[in-house]
């Protein structure tokens, strides 16, 4: 799951004509078969969008993942370029079937799947069973934040820790998957170079960094400890640490910036979504 961009429907094809930004750097259509996510990430774009702007759902309902049999069931057509899946759920025990069968549907026709999530050892682990046959068209897009416990805690406090999404990363990569990174947001800036270098070895295609967005929005600020944390937030991703940051990492090849980066280090924006560079 993608916590950190732009609100979408549950298929949503991107065009030409609209900035190529958030998930559209990554795919031309994006499909859900879920509404809620007991994860708790408090930067999550689709908690905020369903629950405090649109008010479609209550904070309680927001933590129990909904199964739509009528996303599971729906019939895909060929897109014109990469699927990814999902992006406002995750992938979990509770739901793993449904989005089972969600990929094998995208797969069936000849899509290529990006598959991105905060991953689950137990839920990788069938995957990489069951897709076998797939491999070619399927990526592995992996959500790994920060290493520090008490950071991935605060922020996203039921989602995996760091050992076991290194341990889902080391696994499909052994198993022959093409996989990646999104470290987006960053939550622990000054350990992202060394985070970085422990996962290169395990990364065939790329590692995407990328900024808290809208932070003032989507993260509520009810606490001292909540407000320092913004503060450290803020400050880590300001200019400088990101030219910085930008700097040490930019001659490695896998290494990929969201748009939020490209602009203020001057590189040259995706063209057309879905390209994934």
């Amino acid at each position: 799951m993608v916590d950190n961009e732009q609100p979408l429907s549950k298929i949503e094809m991107k065009t030409s004509e609209k900035s190529v930004r958030g998930t559209a750097e990554w795919a031309v259509a994006t499909v859900d078969c879920c509404s809620g996510c007991p994860h708790g990430c408090r930067y999550c774009y689709a908690r905020y969008d369903l629950v405090e702007r649109r008010r479609l759902l209550t904070a309680e309902q927001w933590q129990i993942c909904n199964i739509s049999e009528e996303d599971v069931a729906r019939r895909h057509p060929l897109y014109a370029g990469q699927v990814m899946f999902p992006t406002n759920h995750d992938i979990m025990p509770e739901n793993l079937a449904a989005c089972r069968t969600v990929i094998l549907n995208l797969l069936r026709v000849g899509n290529r799947v990006l598959v991105v999530s905060k991953p689950h050892l137990s839920c990788i682990e069938e995957l990489c069973r069951d897709l076998q046959p797939y491999r070619d068209r399927l990526l592995f897009r992996f959500t790994i934040t920060a290493r520090n416990a008490g950071i991935l805690h605060f922020w996203e406090p039921q989602a995996p820790d760091y050992a076991e999404r290194k341990a889902c990363l080391e696994l499909a990569f052994r198993q022959g998957f093409a996989t990646s990174v999104s470290v987006e947001p960053m939550l622990d800036s000054g350990d992202v170079v060394a985070m970085v270098d422990e996962l290169l070895p395990f990364v065939s295609h790329s590692i995407w960094l990328g900024r808290m967005n809208k932070i003032a929005e989507r993260v509520r600020c009810e606490t001292p400890e909540m407000q320092a944390e913004l503060a450290r937030i803020e400050r880590e991703q300001d200019d400088g640490h990101i030219n910085t940051l930008y700097r040490q990492l930019q001659d490695i090849p896998v290494i990929r910036w969201k748009e939020s980066i490209k602009t203020l280090v001057g590189l040259q924006l995706a063209a057309e979504p879905g390209l994934d560079v």
